[in-house]
């Protein structure tokens, strides 16, 4: 009975306040996640702006492997809060069982892929020698290993499909503690440890996804948790597994983007200075202070409306996705305020030198301008996914940011040099807002509109 009344606040506490409730944990650990990635690059700059620009070439295969645990675990979120929307215990179990089986079986492919091609993948970017092998030793220790960030993941998803956000936020929490303890420690050899460089900022991610891992596995396979799994006559079952993909493939395919996207910007940004490449980085790992928490008002959302829809509550499903909007907007246009008002400082925690000042206040300032605008954008592609038409959040992504982006990011580049090259954020992300809300309308008349309720 105790389960069934937690399963069930989905469908029944005012949206408002249930959206908070289930996304500020999240938010929280999802702030300091980015707290972590922050201090990670604070650290590394403190190497050299070579080291810098390492690790900001080897961001875009770092988002490789989170596309796919993050894509794969979204599909096992939205399968498992249908089925237990819709009362079907037996399926959400099932998708969980699966879920982890394929976040093994994708961390075995980074494996071998890191294994044998690292060497390969940051010759694209032709750096010097000194910035090239800091990036073969960063990409080598966090790709190589990515099976415990993918595992990870799929526990915190599974965990946030229930509506248990608390122990999903503990999963990242105790991570990014962990990372932020070790990042100083192995990087500059203290309390009797080596001093590794690079490669202690690495291992000290690796260890925090490794931690996260076990504290979610223990959490997962407790008997308070809401879906059972039992590994004991596990087989895989195709049928759910095409079940997940179905949201989860256009899931990874629009983080890959994302990838993508960061592998040209480095190329275009490359050819005119390194320094640019280390801007960039830098901007990446800001704007997670400001992007995380919509993430984790995201992942909050997306099982409310998944739940309902699959519970066939209209105004549920709009009232999650009005209110989920208001919230990710208010954090967008604070975002905003600060990388307007607080570019020089922000950079300065990097140690920016004064040509990296030069070239970065004006980027950051130019780029969120996107901020508000991205808002929506995450929140409708939230609903998207949460009803299981992931495909639409890939077409956004990828209009968004490979087939206006990076052209323009490229014509702006030819044309009027590098500081024009910022300016394409912002205009991708008014196309991309403009498709998303066109594809809504047309996703509400025909899956939402004829709803009960």
């Amino acid at each position: 009975m105790e389960n069934t009344r937690t399963q069930n606040k989905m469908g029944y506490l005012p949206v408002p306040g249930l959206i908070l409730k289930m996304s500020l944990p999240m938010m929280v650990s999802m702030l300091v996640l980015a707290t972590y990635n922050v201090v990670d690059s604070i650290f590394v700059s403190r190497i050299s702006e070579n080291a810098l620009t390492a690790v900001s070439l080897v961001f875009p295969f770092q988002m490789i492997i989170t596309a796919v645990a993050v894509g794969t675990a979204a599909g096992a979120n939205s399968l498992i809060a249908r089925r237990l929307g819709a009362q079907d215990q037996d399926s959400a179990d099932r998708a969980a069982a699966n879920g982890i089986f394929l976040s093994v079986v994708s961390g075995l492919f980074f494996f071998v892929f890191f294994l044998l091609l690292t060497p390969a993948l940051i010759g694209i970017f032709k750096p010097d020698a000194e910035i090239t092998d800091y990036a073969i030793t960063y990409l080598s220790w966090v790709g190589i290993p990515a099976i415990f960030a993918c595992v990870q993941v799929m526990e915190e998803k599974i965990l946030q499909a229930t509506g248990n956000t608390i122990h999903s936020m503990l999963i990242q929490l105790i991570g990014a503690v962990f990372n932020l303890i070790f990042d100083p420690i192995l990087i500059f050899g203290l309390l009797g440890f080596p001093a590794l460089g690079v490669a202690g900022a690495a291992i000290a991610t690796v260890g925090g996804q490794m931690v996260g891992m076990i504290f979610g596995a223990f959490l997962i396979f407790s008997k308070k948790c809401l879906v059972k799994v039992n590994f004991k006559r596990f087989r895989p079952s195709l049928r759910t597994i095409k079940d997940i993909y179905v949201v989860g493939i256009p899931s990874i395919f629009l983080q890959m983007v994302g990838s993508v996207m960061n592998v040209g910007i480095n190329k275009i940004l490359i050819a005119f200075t390194p320094t640019a490449v280390s801007v960039m980085g830098v901007y990446f790992k800001l704007q997670s202070f400001v992007f995380m928490p919509v993430f984790g008002l995201n992942s909050g959302t997306m099982p409310i409306i998944g739940y309902n829809f699959g519970a066939r509550n209209r105004k549920r499903v709009m009232d999650a996705l009005k209110y989920g909007s208001l919230y990710a907007f208010c954090v967008m246009m604070l975002g905003l305020l600060l990388f307007q008002s607080c570019a020089p400082f922000m950079l300065n925690l990097f140690d920016a030198s004064p040509a990296m000042l030069e070239i970065g206040v004006p980027a950051l300032k130019t780029i969120s301008l996107c901020f508000p605008m991205a808002a929506l954008g995450i929140m409708f592609s939230s609903l998207f996914q949460a009803i299981g038409n992931g495909r639409l959040s890939l077409l956004m992504s990828a209009l968004r940011q490979l087939i206006i982006l990076l052209p323009a990011a490229f014509i702006f580049s030819k044309i009027w040099g590098l500081s024009a090259v910022w300016y394409a954020f912002p205009v991708a992300e008014i196309f991309a807002l403009i498709f998303a809300s066109i594809m809504l309308v047309k996703v509400y008349n025909a899956q939402i509109r004829y709803l009960e309720g």
